[in-house]
């Protein structure tokens, strides 16, 4: 198979399965599931393959979610080019300025060596005060130096510290929900995979859960999507709030969260959990402005915990299932890797 047909069989693939799961036909879209059906990007793919094993519905948040998720970072990216680029730049530029000092230290010296071996062998006034004056203007042509050094390095100095402050801004907004402002799925995966290293190193416990608004679509159909966002920044909120020990909580994408708990095993973080999911059952939601009342809203959580040395993806997808189960018994619960093994021995 040629190029052209291979990317005609990925454009049908492509299309058959928008229309499968009722994706619209937008060239944001598109791109998604055209990636997805020619395997080049294994994490669109795994995350594309989850919702669907969920009956996830692919909403237009969700839909843009994904698609900002992993197609909408050139822009950063170009930016965090760009500024390091201008970074080194200004590094650069320091280390010219510390070289030509360094030079014009240099002749000073030899020629103070110089002008000092005159005036020592000096047989008469001029040569002495040609000498002095030689001196005296060297020393005075040294200070000019120094003092456009000073004055360059300082403004290099400024540059600098601009450049490192977008840096770090920089580098908080590529791993930062918009929304909600907890870590988005890029830091998620970050993290879990430097604390699944350190748990192995240390033989510490390391556990994951995966907590997914109940109801989330029909709240943003009744209500509207402003509304809905409030609904997020109150979860990022309370799960922030909640966060000790380590804990980490990030929006996992849509109305999908999770927290990684490191340090405790299974039980403690279930406990977490389950005050993760009181704590937001008992929140009302109200709209400030107006005062209006919009009841409350529910989270179903799967729990589990990291089995030293298996794959991310093997614990990620027990949380998942959990989840899933979770959903599936009524909502509004925890659900542990405890209760899927029992649900497998008696199936």
């Amino acid at each position: 198979m040629d190029g052209r047909e291979q990317a005609t069989a990925y454009a049908e693939a492509a299309l058959e399965n928008m229309a499968r799961h009722g994706v619209p036909r937008t060239p944001s879209n598109f791109e998604v599931w055209y990636t997805h059906a020619s395997g080049r990007d294994i994490d669109l793919s795994k995350a594309l393959d989850i919702l669907v094993s969920n009956d996830q519905p692919f909403t237009d948040e969700q839909n843009t979610d994904i698609y900002q998720r992993y197609f909408n970072l050139a822009d950063t990216s170009a930016a965090v080019y760009a500024t390091a680029q201008e970074y080194e730049n200004s590094m650069d530029t320091v280390l010219d300025l510390l070289a030509q000092a360094n030079n014009d230290v240099e002749y000073y010296g030899k020629a103070l060596e110089e002008n000092l071996g005159s005036m020592g062998s000096a047989k008469d006034f001029k040569v002495l005060r040609r000498a002095l004056e030689t001196l005296v203007s060297d020393t005075k042509e040294m200070a000019a130096q120094n003092s456009l050094l000073k004055n360059r390095l300082q403004v290099s100095t400024t540059e600098i510290k601009s450049l490192r402050t977008n840096m770090e801004d920089l580098q908080k907004e590529v791993m930062t929900d918009a929304l909600t402002g907890i870590a988005n799925r890029k830091h998620f995966d970050i993290l879990l995979r430097q604390m699944a290293a350190q748990a192995m190193e240390d033989g510490d416990d390391l556990c994951v859960a995966f907590g997914d608004i109940d109801h989330f679509k029909n709240f943003n159909d009744n209500f509207g999507h402003q509304i809905g966002d409030q609904v997020l920044k109150l979860v990022g909120m309370i799960l922030t709030e909640l966060s000790e020990g380590g804990t980490m909580p990030a929006r996992y994408g849509g109305e999908e969260f999770a927290i990684i708990l490191p340090g405790i095993g299974l039980d403690e973080a279930t406990e977490v959990a389950e005050k993760i999911r009181t704590t937001v059952a008992s929140k009302r939601i109200r709209k400030v402005s107006t005062g209006d009342d919009f009841g409350t809203i529910t989270m179903s959580i799967g729990v589990t915990q990291f089995r030293s040395g298996e794959p991310l993806g093997d614990l990620i997808h027990r949380a998942d299932l959990g989840l899933y189960h979770a959903k599936h018994s009524g909502r509004n619960c925890v659900v542990t890797e405890r209760e899927l093994d029992q649900a497998a021995l008696e199936t």
